[in-house]
């Protein structure tokens, strides 16, 4: 009984870590939140910005409220956000976060 209730636990504590997640800011290119910073990119005035970088082969990121920088692992579901508020949800490895959705 007792490997029947470790293996239960083991199994559900699995689950819990693949679940999905969310997190919300905007969608930025990488070389300006290096050389601007965080804070300077996080806003709807910097959408052209990066939606050109991008463009121009730039890897997108998510940039948080709180000026948390997320590398994407899968760029093709966010190139088309760039410089949007958006809310992504996904699943995270260290600071990488590969997206299943956009909002």
């Amino acid at each position: 009984m007792r490997k029947l209730v470790l293996g239960f636990t083991f199994v559900s504590a699995l689950a819990m870590t693949a679940m999905a997640a969310e997190w919300s800011g905007y969608i930025s290119d990488a070389g300006c939140t290096t050389k601007q910073g965080a804070a300077k990119v996080a806003a709807d005035s910097h959408a052209g910005c990066a939606k050109s970088c991008i463009k121009r082969g730039d890897k997108a990121v998510l940039v948080t409220p709180d000026g948390k920088v997320f590398q994407i692992a899968n760029q093709d579901k966010v190139v088309e956000h760039a410089g949007e508020k958006v809310t992504l949800v996904g699943e995270i490895d260290a600071d990488n976060i590969t997206v299943s959705e956009v909002k």
